[in-house]
């Protein structure tokens, strides 16, 4: 999640050639395209696009608009008809497809059909021709929710009509981050529409100011990397001081007016490296430049440009406020739209502690209010005492979800990580255990084919709570099973 939770550029990231699935629902399939940079075809289960027309005010009893939703099935591992379907939740980015990680395995293991629709306004889902500011007042988690419960009646339907049945199959949500984040609350608003969900790094709880955030970064560093991080900080406001406009160039960001945008830059690139299980990719060459005397801003420098925005596939735009301000819709568009929702509901100002802070000071509570402002207009904020009270934050009160999390993920401080009736909540403990891991094996980015765990520091802790999680599908399913049998 980094700036945009970091996620919509890791769709773009992870995204691949992959084959397609034979389509039991009718629909209008479009050309399949490559955007991306990995050559795997196994990368995805299915890329074949499926459209369905969703309404695009749920909470109006006279608006009655509809917009074309992108959605994707799987059904190679479904057992006809009574299998359970996952929903898989696209969130914050482009949704190309559905990626062949853990998810896949547990389809096999089910015989279950996956589904996955495309976020409003993201990708090709978007309602309007514009991205203006009152054009995004249909953006929203609780509207996001509806399309999720009026899609998956939709898909039900439409599947009891092609197979000539009735009745309903079991349903099962999953979702990693901000989808996590959904996938609790749609267990939580709509219980009865899902028997279980899967809430894996799922950041339930709006924060304003959230200064845990680089906390968790500096305890995932460790003493020696933390120590080298921080004073490469203090070298580059230092060297900042003098020559601002060299110090830009040197880091490939030359572009960014805006000084707080150039150092939450800074701050996401070592982000990454923790969030998405590849520390020693910072602190190996930070703290051999720091033990041979080396510059270590032209250290910082080289991992930016060569691992943040090279390999990683970040972009230099996605900090400049310019772009932000772009109306057009396009691939990315994730960056403007996500940001109108931290703006809007949940904040995740991820803010420098006033000590100890592995960020600069620079990137303050100003700076967030300041770019909501700049981007959006007056008037915009984001309220997050309404939000945390509409879904109960870390005291949701739902039940049949699990929530797991990554030791080394510093968005865990905004997930549940104490277990309650009918609400476990799993940490996986590892040196690379970051978002997501329990689907996507680690490094958490670029894809594991099936989330492949044998890269974790900890092969067995990612094992031992993916058990658990089966433990819970197999019991939740039978007795949704059950009770649809009565």
């Amino acid at each position: 999640m980094g700036k945009i939770l970091t996620t919509a550029r890791l769709w773009l990231v992870m995204t691949a050639v992959a084959f397609s699935s034979p389509a039991f629902i009718t629909a209008h399939v479009t050309p399949r395209t490559v955007l991306n940079r990995l050559s795997s075809t196994s990368s995805f289960l299915t890329r074949t696009e499926l459209w369905f027309n969703q309404t695009l005010d749920h909470f109006s009893p006279y608006n009655h608009d509809k917009f074309p939703q992108r959605y994707y099935e799987f059904l190679d591992y479904f057992r006809i008809s009574d299998g359970p379907i996952f929903l898989k939740i696209c969130g914050e980015g482009p949704c190309n497809g559905i990626s062949n990680d853990y998810l896949g395995v547990l389809a096999k293991k089910f015989g279950a059909a996956i589904v996955s629709l495309e976020h409003r306004y993201y990708g090709k889902s978007s309602p309007f021709k514009s991205l203006t500011t009152n054009n995004l007042r249909y953006l929203s988690s609780k509207q996001a929710l509806f399309d999720l419960a009026v899609f998956r009646q939709y898909y039900q339907d439409s599947l009891n009509l092609k197979l000539n049945k009735k009745g309903e199959n079991p349903w099962f949500f999953f979702g990693v981050s901000y989808p996590g984040a959904l996938s609790a609350w749609f267990r939580l608003k709509f219980p009865h529409l899902t028997c279980g969900s899967l809430a894996s790094s799922a950041v339930v709880l709006a924060v304003y100011n959230f200064t845990e955030f680089d906390q968790q970064i500096g305890e995932s560093a460790g003493p020696e990397c933390k120590a080298v991080l921080q004073e490469t900080n203090r070298l580059v406001e230092q060297r900042f001081e003098t020559n601002k406009k060299e110090v830009k160039a040197l880091f490939g960001a030359g572009e960014l007016e805006i000084d707080g945008d150039f150092f939450y830059l800074l701050a996401d690139a070592a982000v990454i490296a923790f969030q998405y299980g590849n520390p020693d990719t910072l602190c190996s060459p930070l703290v051999q430049a720091k033990n041979a005397g080396n510059d270590l801003v032209d250290a910082y420098a080289k991992y930016v440009k060569d691992y943040y925005i090279g390999t990683f596939g970040s972009s230099v735009q996605t900090y400049n406020q310019k772009n932000l301000k772009n109306t057009t819709p396009g691939e990315d568009s994730a960056d403007r739209l996500w940001w109108f929702q931290v703006c809007t509901e949940v904040a995740y100002f991820q803010v420098a502690p006033a000590n100890d802070s592995m960020r600069s000071s620079k990137v303050d509570t100003k700076y967030h209010l300041d770019l909501c402002k700049n981007v959006f207009g007056e008037g915009i904020y984001p309220d997050v005492d309404t939000t945390n009270i509409y879904y109960g934050g870390t005291g949701i009160a739902g039940s049949k979800i699990v929530f797991t999390n990554g030791s080394q993920d510093p968005w865990r401080h905004a997930s549940k990580q104490i277990s309650s009736p009918e609400m476990p909540s799993y940490l996986i403990t590892c040196h690379n255990c970051g978002h997501g891991t329990d689907l996507r094996g680690c490094p958490q980015s670029h894809l594991n084919i099936e989330g492949n765990a044998q890269n974790c520091s900890s092969p067995d802790a990612v094992h031992k709570v993916r058990q658990q999680l089966v433990e819970k599908m197999d019991l939740w399913l039978s007795e949704c099973q059950s009770t649809t049998d009565v």
